[in-house]
């Protein structure tokens, strides 16, 4: 295995589905290697680009496969791409050891459904639920819902998209 510091990070997207009271839509995760703490298990719809593809339409993947949702607007996109490791002692879990963490893309949209549109139990695509229950919350709360290692993350997002809650 390489070292720690020679892994690359995973490419990413993050999504931040504000509704049109500028709350924002969190999942309770289910499971995963990087969820170390069960108090810190919500976050916002997040997961990898793939081969070839653009991160615009991996963030409306991302949130498709997650939550079914496709009533969207974009309101903005970071100006850059924030970057996390993952604790050391769960790298062999994680990501099966490829990778130190992630740098990430995130987008701000507006959810212009109705909340019946959301269904994390049931995922769009046959996918696997990765949520195993979902809310509404206010933005300055995120950072303390998610896991720690991630919290610096939420906070940059927070402070570049906090102008349209």
């Amino acid at each position: 295995m390489k070292k720690f510091e020679d892994l690359p990070y995973r490419s990413c997207v993050g999504v931040m589905l504000l509704n049109r009271k500028g709350l924002v839509f969190v999942g309770r995760r289910t499971d995963g290697p990087e969820h170390v703490d069960d108090t810190h298990s919500w976050q916002m719809p997040q997961g990898g680009v793939d081969a070839n593809e653009d991160p615009w339409p991996a963030a409306l993947r991302e949130l498709y496969e997650e939550t079914n949702v496709t009533s969207v607007e974009k309101l903005a996109e970071s100006s850059a791409w924030f970057s996390y490791d993952i604790p050391r002692d769960i790298v062999g879990q994680a990501w099966k050891g490829k990778y130190r963490g992630q740098t990430q893309k995130w987008y701000a949209l507006r959810f212009t459904g109705k909340d019946s549109e959301i269904d994390v139990l049931n995922p769009a695509g046959g996918h696997e639920p990765e949520f195993a229950e979902w809310r509404w919350e206010k933005m300055e709360r995120l950072p303390d819902l998610i896991i720690p290692f991630k919290r610096l993350v939420y906070e940059k997002v927070i402070q570049e998209f906090a102008h349209l809650a």
